[in-house]
């Protein structure tokens, strides 16, 4: 997955949530290993990073079901 800024933005932040998503603040795009690219809409997206998500690139909360050591670091 790749996360690229957006040609009308300042360059987007990037926080990694222990055992959750990563939240992207500001306008970007992101690229899953698909090569499929999503256009952030919010003022903070949340991209999932445990791969259990139902509406992938985008956290649906599934990393709170899974046991922690199948979360992210």
């Amino acid at each position: 997955m790749s996360i690229e800024r957006s040609e009308r933005s300042e360059r987007p932040t990037i926080v990694l949530c222990p055992g959750g998503p990563m939240l992207v603040r500001g306008e970007a795009v992101v690229q899953t290993q698909d090569g499929a690219t999503h256009r952030t809409t919010r003022p903070v997206s949340a991209i999932c990073r445990c791969g259990a998500t139902s509406r992938a690139p985008w956290c649906d909360g599934t990393h709170k079901l899974l046991p922690k050591e199948r979360r992210p670091d």
